[in-house]
């Protein structure tokens, strides 16, 4: 279920950054921006996995937050993070110009 939850979360993901590059530019940008979501949710579900797998055994914490939901959530946490950190910036620079 908590797997489910965080693909939902990453669909929807995409979908906005696909309507906001499209509305912006054009919707070959739209296009651009969801197959940007996709790489950095595939590489870095590789990268949370290895992460995880050196500390946690596979059954994780029981049925519902097994490994691979950790490794989901650990991503969704960094790309969160990530996120953040860069409409800060961008608000800063949009300020400051």
């Amino acid at each position: 279920m908590v797997i489910l939850l965080i693909f939902y979360i990453h669909v929807i993901a995409a979908v906005t950054a696909f309507t906001k590059r499209w509305q912006d530019t054009d919707w070959k940008e739209g296009i651009l921006a969801v197959g940007f979501v996709v790489l950095i949710f595939v590489v870095g579900w590789q990268m949370a996995t290895f992460i995880v797998k050196s500390f946690v055994d596979e059954k994780g914490l029981g049925i519902w937050f097994d490994r691979d939901a950790m490794a989901l959530a650990l991503l969704t946490v960094m790309e969160g993070t990530i996120y953040v950190i860069q409409t800060r910036r961008k608000k800063r620079r949009l300020a400051s110009a």
